[in-house]
């Protein structure tokens, strides 16, 4: 099982996926979140497809702070149902998988 992972997320607009993003940095439950603009989003909702447009928010965390980094998504976000989804990292560099432990604290807060 791999230590790292990437979680995806969407918001619905460039505002919320930076109030998300800063929150989880602040917080360390995530070392660095990337923003990605402008994404159009195919989905299953109350009985019908819908097509909207939203915003991809991709965090780099490890596996242990999952949790609290969905809890805390799901307290913060607009949707009822947040998309909040953990991909493990099979390989990065060392270098860049130290950092992310550096920056949340080699196990600190991964209760």
């Amino acid at each position: 099982m791999e230590k790292h992972i990437a979680v995806f997320m969407t918001a619905s607009s460039p505002d919320e996926a930076a109030k998300i993003a800063r929150i989880l940095v602040e917080e360390r439950l995530a070392a660095c979140v990337n923003i990605v603009p402008s994404i159009r989003s195919v989905y299953w909702w109350e009985g019908k497809v819908c097509d909207e447009g939203e915003v991809l928010l991709i965090a780099k965390t490890r596996r242990a702070l999952f949790e609290r980094l969905s809890d805390r998504v799901g307290a913060i976000h607009s949707y009822e149902v947040p998309e909040v989804v953990g991909i493990g990292i099979v390989e990065g560099s060392v270098p860049y998988l130290e950092w992310i432990d550096e920056v949340l604290g080699r196990g600190e807060g991964d209760k």
